[in-house]
């Protein structure tokens, strides 16, 4: 608990004091991964990573944030219609703006469009190379598509980046049973 205090704390004075940018060039983005890379603390861990998503997430963009907001609730309610819609119109007015991609790629995802989705996640990456969900996200995209060993290694590339994600080691580790199994 001590060591989450710190955290906390950083949280606040990084929300509050710090100038906000917000989006994948926001320089307080360093820092939290930085320290992401050192902790052995889950819950720490956990709170880095939600400061990060929310720097990913957030946007100066009245306009952007409006579209991040409905094509979240419209994911949240099934309607990847709506969804991809909503976060087109992001990548459209807001090219350079990671997360519009990477919640695309992720809603053209569940909707089984894995090339589209794949498009997206490159994108994604090539403004935000630590995009751990992004990394994470093309994983699974391999992994629908029976690419188990480029599933393992965007996974393991998402680790790279936080090595704090215990579902993307389980990925892994069932990749691996199941390409063992495979060759049997």
């Amino acid at each position: 608990m001590q060591r989450v205090i710190p955290v906390l704390l950083s949280f606040v004075l990084l929300t509050v004091a710090a100038p906000s940018v917000a989006d994948q060039n926001d320089p307080r983005l360093n820092d939290l991964f930085a320290r992401l890379q050192k902790t052995d603390n889950r819950l720490e861990a956990q709170t880095l990573e939600s400061m990060i998503w929310g720097i990913w997430y957030s946007s100066n963009d009245v306009e952007v944030t409006r579209l991040m907001d409905q094509g979240e609730r419209a994911m949240q309610a099934q309607d990847m219609r709506t969804a991809i819609g909503a976060f087109t119109k992001i990548t459209e007015i807001a090219p350079d703006f990671a997360e519009g991609w990477n919640r695309r790629a992720t809603a053209l995802f569940m909707i089984g469009e894995y090339e589209a989705s794949r498009a997206d996640v490159a994108k994604t990456l090539a403004l935000e190379p630590r995009h751990f969900g992004a990394l994470s996200g093309l994983g699974l995209i391999n992994a629908q598509e029976d690419k188990g060993e480029a599933a393992i290694e965007a996974w393991q590339k998402a680790l790279d980046v936080n090595p704090n994600m215990p579902s993307v080691q389980q990925n892994i580790e069932e990749m691996k049973a199941k390409l063992a199994e495979d060759n049997i």
